[in-house]
This record gives structure tokens, C-alpha cells and sequence, in this order.
């Protein structure tokens, strides 16, 4: 408990953009939001008021953390499960819990605990040997997907396999370096969706619109909300799967989930148990935003209102210029809001490098073509310094 303001104090593990708009949302609730960060100058580190340095896969700085703070949560879900139980079993409230949390570290263990419940998915098999895969390829044919069941995110430990050849090529040396592996069922779909809920440790549930997510090689760069020509019953049932899924693992905090779109339905591709990209639209078109809601949640207050506040939002990713502009991060800004007035601005205070993301765009309003045209110029604006439609400012 902070004494200063009688307020629990919550301590997120990790120092990104995450944890950063998280500070955001806990300064409205007049919370004490503490971070552990690698480094001072992390996205979350430049801005939290309370920044802790260490690293997250030591358990003594994790135990030191913890002692300051009433509940502890994430940023990322790469703190070592083992040294999640040991904080649990000190008295460490550790929200989402280790047990949940491991579905969202192991790709494996997720299909598994998924199949059990009958949540729909792509075919799947563990790859302890390249004949694994082979077998597979063989009885679903080629081309298959191929992840790393730990640490992949935005593309990294995904490969698409096209023959035979490939396999036999790669897999023995994932293998060789301890890379943990699956292979499952190239899925045949339409879109990527996705199911965006919180769940409370009382069990309170609330679900957001469903949305489109766009990918760019395996970077999401738009998201669109609610996702557009997704009937009513579309979205009841990805909200129904996703806060099924949120109740069966006992998730407490924000949880989404990664949907394939296909012609035979709604298929599970990927969870994420912590704020997530495709939940930032939530900040300037929810009721609640997705980070005030996890500070609820995690926290056991009731959970706020998911409404969205237009009929559409889109948000547009900034990810970084093969070669960073001349034109300053100021000035950018300052001629964006000029052509774009409405534009919400999110930056993560990131030094720039290609692809790496450094911010995102949201606007909101009424027809979702004109608004996923401008929040796209407007992030290839900030990252670029130039307009796609050839307006160039001098």
C-alpha cells in the first residue's frame, strides 16, 4: 500500500511501450504503478515515476521487486514460470498466475490445454525430430507452419515450410540449438481477428468489439475496429470463445486472443495474457481502455464499460524507416497535426531503427475507408517524413 495516497501499489514487470501507456492509465486511477526495466532509458523507464532496474529473468531482483508492491503483473510474457511459482509461493500475489500464464509462454503446452477443451484450432504435433514433421507434412500436406513453442513474437520463430527439403534443413538445426518446436496445419483463411476481454480474480468478465488486425511480415500495422462486415452473431461468438478461454485458464487481467478467420469458422491461433497490440485502439475508442481495464482487473475493482465511443476506430502502427528521416520527431509531429487535427498520437519515446515500433496513430469517427486512409498517412508520416499521396512538405 502506498502510504502517501492509501492506494495499492502494482509493480509490472518490464520496461516497454506496455508498461508505458499502463503508467498512463494508472495516473488517472491515482494508482502507484512501479516497472522493472532493463534499463533507464526503456520505453516505460522514461516516463514511470517508480522505475526499478533488473532484469526479469533474475529471481532475486523479481523478489526484491515484489517487496515493494501489492500485486505484481506484465508487460511480456518471458519471466521464467519457474520463478513465477517461487514468488507465489513466498505470498507474492502474481496476477495472471503462473498457471495461466504458461499458455501464453509455450505455444505447446496452449494447443494441448485447447484441444482438451475442445476450442477449435489448426492440426498441430510437437517436432522432437525432423520425421516429425515430415509425418505431418506428409498427412496434411505441404505447406505446414513451423514455430517455436517459447519466445516468438511479431514473426520471430515462425517459418513457412514449404517441402520436404526445407524441413530437413532447418529443423535439425533449431533442434541443435534447443529450440523447442511444433508444426501445425497451414490454416486456409480470410482474415486475422481479434478477441479482446478481461477477466477478474471475482470472475468478472467484459469482452471489446471483435477486430481486424493486418499483418505486414507477421507485424500487425492496422487494426480495425470493430472488425468490418462481422455480423452480430460473428461477434458474439469470438466474444463467447474468448471469455471461455479467459474463464478455463483462470486468467485474471487482459487477455486476447488471436483468431483465424475461415470459411468453417473462428480458429485459435495465438493468446497473449497482458495488454496487447491489438487492443491500443481501446485508448481513444472504448469507454474503458484496454490499460485501465488491466489495472482493474489485476487490482479486483469492477471492470469498466467496453462500449466503443464512434462507430469506428482505426489504428495504424509507426514502425520504423529503412533510414531514419532528416526531418526531427518535433517537427513531424508538428506538421502532422497540422493536416491532421483529430489524430491521437501515441509515441513510445524509442530510438528509431527500421521496423522497430515506435508509436501508434487512432482516430476515430464515422466511416472506417476514410479513417484507415488517414491513420495510415499519418504513420508513415511520423515514421517517414514523407506523404504516400505525394503531398510533400518542404
Amino acid at each position: 500500500m502506498d502510504i502517501r495516497t492509501g492506494l495499492p501499489v502494482v509493480g509490472m514487470v518490464g520496461g516497454g511501450q506496455l508498461a508505458r501507456m499502463t503508467h498512463q492509465a494508472a495516473i488517472s486511477l491515482g494508482q502507484s504503478l512501479r516497472v522493472l526495466a532493463a534499463g533507464e532509458n526503456d520505453s516505460a523507464g522514461l516516463v514511470a515515476g517508480e522505475v526499478v532496474q533488473g532484469l526479469h529473468t533474475d529471481l532475486d531482483a523479481l523478489r526484491s521487486f515484489a517487496r515493494g508492491v501489492d500485486v505484481l503483473t506484465f508487460d511480456h510474457e518471458h519471466v521464467p514460470g519457474e520463478h513465477l511459482r517461487a514468488l507465489a509461493a513466498e505470498g507474492v500475489v502474481v496476477r495472471p498466475g503462473p498457471d495461466a500464464l504458461r499458455h501464453a509462454q509455450d505455444k505447446l503446452v496452449m494447443r494441448e490445454r485447447l484441444a482438451a477443451l475442445g476450442v477449435p484450432g489448426p492440426a498441430f504435433e510437437p517436432v522432437s525430430a525432423v520425421e516429425d514433421a515430415l509425418k505431418f507434412g506428409a498427412e496434411q500436406g505441404w505447406p505446414v507452419v513451423l514455430k517455436a513453442a517459447r519466445g516468438g513474437y511479431d514473426g520471430r520463430g515462425v517459418w513457412m515450410l514449404d517441402s520436404e527439403r526445407q524441413a530437413g534443413e532447418l529443423i535439425p538445426e533449431l533442434l541443435a540449438a534447443g529450440t523447442p518446436l511444433l508444426v501445425e496445419a497451414r490454416v486456409d483463411m480470410r482474415r486475422e481477428l481479434a478477441a479482446l476481454v478481461a477477466r477478474s480474480p471475482f470472475g468478472q468478465g467484459a469482452a471489446w468489439p471483435v477486430v481486424e488486425t493486418v499483418q505486414s511480415g507477421g507485424i500487425n500495422t492496422e487494426v480495425l475496429a470493430p472488425a468490418p462486415d462481422l455480423d452480430p452473431d460473428g461477434q458474439q461468438r469470438a466474444q463467447e470463445l474468448a471469455l471461455r478461454v479467459a474463464a478455463e485458464l483462470e486468467v485474471v487481467g487482459v487477455l486476447a486472443v488471436e483468431l483465424f478467420e475461415t470459411a468453417d469458422g473462428l480458429l485459435v491461433n495465438e493468446l497473449a495474457m497482458r495488454p496487447h497490440n491489438s487492443g491500443h485502439w481501446t485508448m481513444d475508442g472504448a469507454r474503458t481502455s484496454q490499460f485501465e481495464q488491466h489495472l482493474r482487473a489485476v487490482l479486483d475493482y469492477p471492470l469498466g464499460l467496453t462500449d466503443p465511443i464512434a462507430p469506428a476506430c482505426v489504428m495504424a502502427n509507426v514502425l520504423g524507416a529503412p533510414t531514419a528521416p532528416e526531418m526531427g520527431p518535433d517537427e513531424r509531429l508538428h506538421h502532422l497535426f497540422a493536416r491532421y487535427p483529430e489524430a491521437r498520437v501515441h509515441s513510445y519515446g524509442k530510438a528509431e531503427r527500421p521496423g522497430r515500433k515506435l508509436g501508434h496513430v487512432n482516430l476515430a469517427g464515422e466511416r472506417m475507408p476514410e479513417l484507415r486512409e488517414r491513420a495510415r498517412l499519418a504513420a508513415h508520416w511520423l515514421s517517414h517524413a514523407e506523404w504516400l499521396d505525394g503531398y510533400q512538405i518542404h
